[in-house]
């Protein structure tokens, strides 16, 4: 890309990464996404959500919960597409506890959840899979 004139402008970056991510090529993705800041370049919201979605989508929770904790740090604040990315990634993957925490983050600094995680949630409530605490947290939420 910089041998083209190109230069390094994050939103190519990011189409990048999001298409990697798409077809599965995760690797590269993350390589790409990792060597940013050697670049000069400092990942957006959307840079960070579109990794986020990647992670989540194959299951490495532990290292989208790292990103998404270092967001904040790097001067980048999660915004609402971000939080539902990450609690969807964790309620899809039986990550209940840690979606919930990010929930009540979420709920707390004035976001809400998009129509596939207030669904995920309301199925968590119908189903009886978690505990009377977590149960009428949500329903403080619904």
């Amino acid at each position: 890309m910089e041998d083209k004139s190109l230069g390094n402008n994050i939103v190519i970056y990011s189409i990048l990464i999001d298409g990697l991510c798409n077809v599965g090529n995760l690797t590269v993705a993350r390589e790409l996404f990792y060597s940013l800041p050697a670049k000069g370049l400092q990942p957006n919201v959307r840079t960070y959500t579109i990794m986020l979605k990647g992670l989540c989508k194959e299951g490495l929770l532990e290292e989208a919960s790292e990103i998404f904790e270092k967001m904040d740090g790097s001067g980048c604040s999660p915004n609402d597409r971000t939080y539902n990315t990450i609690i969807q990634g964790l309620l899809q993957h039986n990550k209940t506890l840690k979606a919930i925490k990010y929930l009540e983050i979420m709920v707390d600094k004035g976001f809400s959840a998009n129509a596939t995680v207030a669904s995920m949630v309301f199925d968590l409530l119908s189903s009886n899979q978690v505990d009377k605490n977590i149960q009428e947290f949500l329903q403080k939420l619904v």
